[in-house]
């Protein structure tokens, strides 16, 4: 866990294979985190699936079960933007698996109208930020008896379009959602750089 990679355009595929490995992709029901799934689940991979709408995640879990001829694909309830829903699904993870290989924090909130998350944060940082944070630090440990293990924070180059506004944090003052996607995407790039340093060994 200590490499960081940045893609900024083209395909990447590989055809090493995953099997007895466990990944966790967040907001795995639609697009990227959806491929995502499907690529690595067609290399053996047990993939948990963690979405907020469980209809729409057991839709796209069919699909992919079909596709990549892997029943090894699970559905487990995880809403981002409630740190109570992180917290149960982190303890039923730490629970019921006895490795995470692999932790994919893909889902993400783009440039929405002004909300907060339940627990009082700007919708767009709480979500693709804090609420990735929190995951990474619950299933900590678990990362770590799994090694090699390794953490992929999905981020954008929308990180440019804006500083960390500490002295509003929660665009209270001002709203702006592009200011404020900026600001969770250079969220993301700093804890990912923090991590690659603290978790070298």
């Amino acid at each position: 866990m200590h490499s960081i990679r940045n893609f900024f355009c083209g395909q990447w595929s590989s055809s090493v294979r995953l099997d007895e490995k466990t990944v966790i992709i967040t907001g795995a029901n639609t697009g990227i985190g959806k491929e995502t799934a499907r690529d690595l689940a067609r290399r053996g991979a047990r993939v948990i699936m963690a979405c907020r709408d469980l209809e729409k995640a057991e839709a796209a879990r069919r699909e992919l079960m079909d596709n990549s001829a892997n029943q090894n694909i699970v559905v487990k309830k995880l809403d981002l933007a409630d740190t109570k829903s992180i917290k149960a699904f982190a303890e039923l993870i730490n629970k019921e698996e006895k490795q995470v290989n692999i932790l994919i924090n893909n889902a993400g909130i783009m440039m929405c109208p002004y909300s907060k998350t339940a627990d009082g944060f700007e919708m767009q940082f709480g979500v693709n930020h804090l609420g990735h944070f929190l995951l990474i630090y619950l299933l900590l440990d678990l990362l770590k008896k799994s090694t090699p293990s390794r953490i992929v924070n999905v981020a954008s180059v929308a990180h440019t379009w804006s500083g960390i506004h500490l002295e509003d944090i929660n665009s209270e003052k001002v709203y702006s959602p592009r200011r404020a996607y900026g600001q969770s995407k250079l969220a993301n790039i700093l804890c990912t750089r923090s991590l690659a340093k603290r978790l070298q060994a």
